[in-house]
Parts: C-alpha cells; sequence; structure tokens
C-alpha cells in the first residue's frame, strides 16, 4: 500500500461525503471495525435498499459480511474485490476499496461535469432509480428473448396448424359429442376431489402416526438419559487401577523432565567447552605458526653468519701462507744466533705438529662463532623434534 493511493482514499472519501474523518495512520494496523463501516457506506451509497448483516462480532460473522460485500460489488457494479485483503483491514484493504469509491467518485464528477451551469449548492449521490431502470431494462431484454424463441417456434408449425383450425372452424358442432366431453370433464374433476379428500383423510392418520412415533422417541429419550445419569454415578471397577497407572505416570514424566532438563544442560556446557578447546587449538596453531616464522627467521640469520665465518677462515689461511712466504727458514750451511735458531726451530716444531695434525690454530672469536653455531643447531634439532 503506497501513500499516494492512501492521500487519493480519503480525498474521494472526503468528496463523496463521507461523514467521519479518515486519517492516513488509520491502517497503519489491522482496524476490521472502520473497514467494515466504510464497506456498508458504499453499499448503503450505491443502493439505499440493500441489506447487510451488521453482526462483525466474531470471526464467522466477519467472514460472512466480507462474503456478502464481495458479491454484492461482483452482481452489481462488476467490480471485482479480494475478500482476503479485505479481511485484513489494513492498507491491502484500502487498495480494494478504492476500486469501489474510484467508480463512485467518476460517477460524482461526471453528473458535476453535465450540471456545470446549474447551482448545485449540496446533494446525496443516488443511484438507486437507476438500478431500478437497469433492472427493468434487463427483466425486459430477458422476456423479449423467449417470446421470439417462442413465436420463432409457433410461426414453424403455424402451416399444419391453420389447416387444422380452418377444419375445426368448418366443421358442425355436435352437441353430444360437446355434452359427452363436459361429462368427461366432470368425472375428472370429481376423481381429482375424491383424490384430494382421501388424503386430507389420511393427513389426520399421518398426524396420529407421527404423534405416536414423537412419543416413542421421547420415552427412548427418557431411558437413555436415566441410564446416562446411572452410568456417571456408577464407579468403573477400573477405575481405582486408572487412576494408580495416572499417577505414576505423573511421576514418571517428572523425572523424565528432569533427566530431559539435565542433559540439555550438559550439552550446552560441552558445547560450550567444545568451543573453549576450539579456540585454544586455533590459538595454538597460530602460536606455532609465529614460532615456525621465527625459526626461520633464525636459520637464515644462522646461514649468513655461516658465510661469513667460512669467508673469514679463507682469509686466515691466505695470511698463515703469506707470513710463511715472507719468513723463510734456511737450514744447512747458513748460520744464524742461537736465538733466532731457537725461534725458528720452535716455528718448525709448532709447524710440524700443526701439518701432523691436519689443523690450524683458532682464535677465540672463531671458537665463540662455532660455539654459537652448535649451540643453534642444537636448538633447530629440539625445535623439530617438538
Amino acid at each position: 500500500m503506497s501513500f499516494k493511493d492512501l492521500r487519493y482514499f480519503t480525498e474521494m472519501m472526503r468528496a463523496l461525503g463521507y461523514p467521519r474523518q479518515i486519517s492516513m495512520e488509520n491502517f497503519r494496523q489491522p482496524n476490521f471495525p472502520l473497514v467494515a463501516e466504510i464497506l456498508m457506506w458504499l453499499v448503503k451509497r450505491y443502493e439505499p435498499n440493500a441489506s447487510l448483516p451488521h453482526d462483525i462480532d466474531t470471526e464467522d460473522d466477519r467472514v460472512i459480511f466480507i462474503k456478502y460485500v464481495s458479491q454484492f460489488m461482483a452482481t452489481k457494479t462488476r467490480i471485482k474485490l479480494n475478500p482476503k485483503k479485505l479481511y485484513m483491514a489494513d492498507g491491502y484493504s484500502v487498495q480494494e476499496m478504492l476500486k469501489v469509491v474510484t467508480m463512485l467518485y467518476n460517477a460524482v464528477k461526471s453528473n458535476k461535469a453535465d450540471h456545470a451551469n446549474e447551482d448545485v449548492t449540496e446533494r446525496s449521490f443516488d443511484v438507486s432509480n437507476k438500478i431500478s431502470e437497469l433492472k427493468q431494462a434487463r427483466q425486459l431484454a430477458t422476456e423479449i428473448t423467449m417470446s421470439g424463441a417462442k413465436l420463432y417456434e409457433l410461426l414453424a408449425v403455424e402451416v399444419d396448424l391453420r389447416e387444422l383450425r380452418l377444419a375445426a372452424v368448418a366443421r358442425p358442432l355436435e352437441m353430444a359429442q360437446i355434452e359427452q366431453g363436459m361429462k368427461n370433464k366432470v368425472v375428472s374433476i370429481e376423481n381429482e376431489i375424491k383424490g384430494t379428500q382421501n388424503k386430507l383423510d389420511n393427513i389426520a392418520n399421518d398426524e396420529a402416526n407421527l404423534e405416536a412415533k414423537i412419543e416413542k422417541k421421547k420415552a427412548e429419550l427418557e431411558r437413555n438419559n436415566k441410564r446416562l445419569k446411572s452410568l456417571q454415578n456408577v464407579r468403573p471397577a477400573f477405575m481405582d487401577e486408572f487412576e494408580k497407572l495416572e499417577g505414576d505416570l505423573k511421576k514418571l514424566y517428572e523425572v523424565y523432565m528432569e533427566k530431559f532438563r539435565n542433559l540439555t544442560y550438559l550439552e550446552q556446557i560441552v558445547d560450550a567447552y567444545d568451543r573453549q578447546q576450539q579456540v585454544k587449538v586455533e590459538e595454538t596453531e597460530k602460536q606455532l605458526r609465529r614460532m615456525q616464522e621465527q625459526l626461520r627467521e633464525e636459520e637464515k640469520k644462522l646461514f649468513n653468519q655461516t658465510d661469513t665465518f667460512e669467508n673469514f677462515a679463507d682469509d686466515s689461511d691466505g695470511e698463515v701462507k703469506d707470513v710463511k712466504s715472507r719468513n723463510p727458514r734456511i737450514v744447512g750451511a747458513m748460520e744464524a744466533s742461537d736465538s733466532e735458531s731457537e725461534e725458528g726451530s720452535d716455528y718448525i716444531s709448532s709447524g710440524s705438529e700443526l701439518a701432523g695434525e691436519g689443523e690450524m690454530p683458532i682464535s677465540d672469536d672463531e671458537e665463540e662463532e662455532t660455539d654459537s653455531e652448535n649451540y643453534d643447531d642444537k636448538d633447530d634439532s629440539d625445535d623439530i623434534d617438538f
């Protein structure tokens, strides 16, 4: 239901002379009394002599009222209304009533246009005379059609009937035949009178038979009522057992309800625990991902340190070779001082020991780097095991 339709409806009802002020807020919620009042007014405005049911208190009365209004509008005005929307009594019912209101408003508007030159101050729009004329026209049209069909059939047999009619008119009248015909008619009428009289006589017998049947039925009804009262007063033999079983059933039902409530509560707790565990698992997975990322970063750092260490070792080897080439020792006929010879012998001995072992002396910084590398390798192995 649009605001535009509702505004048109209120303005047209005001123009048609509806006595009550209709607000646009009346149809926000279902308002069946107002809808019923408007429909009654529209029907009376279209045909003042129409009889409508006025009871709308119960649901059945409202259904009958809506059904009657829908049938009336369909037969009289050729306007098809939706009874379901009318029964809703909200904005959708306004859409249906707007059809009738628009028809009446257009009629009033056209009538005013025809009498524009006349001074019309205030008058009510009554179409009852036109409706009566329309009924008479329809009735006359039906009678003319039926009369035409009968006339066509009679004209079809007129050729044969004409000869019979002329022969009957030309034939002389015979009093004996006329008298015999009259006697036969009198006898048939007397027989009919006797049959009617016999029926009237039999009515008394039928009435007596019906009264006897009624009395018999009344006696049976009284006996049945007495039997019913006696059955109601007598307590059945199985009533004690029934009451006992009913009490047991109530107790079992209470136990069942208690267990059902407990089960529901426990299921709720289990669901909450599962949700908490799920959250913990997700948090643990996030922590593991962060730890893996940290481990990857540390491995990259260790790889970089290892590369730097290897470069440093290569540089140190080159320096040692340069020192040996710069400080050669002569063994043989050449002489040297005692101190130099002792230093040379010490150097040669130390060099022989290094050559025999196949290792080079490592500085303190290099030892710390190797220790840190071994410690990191140990951490990596521990993380992998975890």
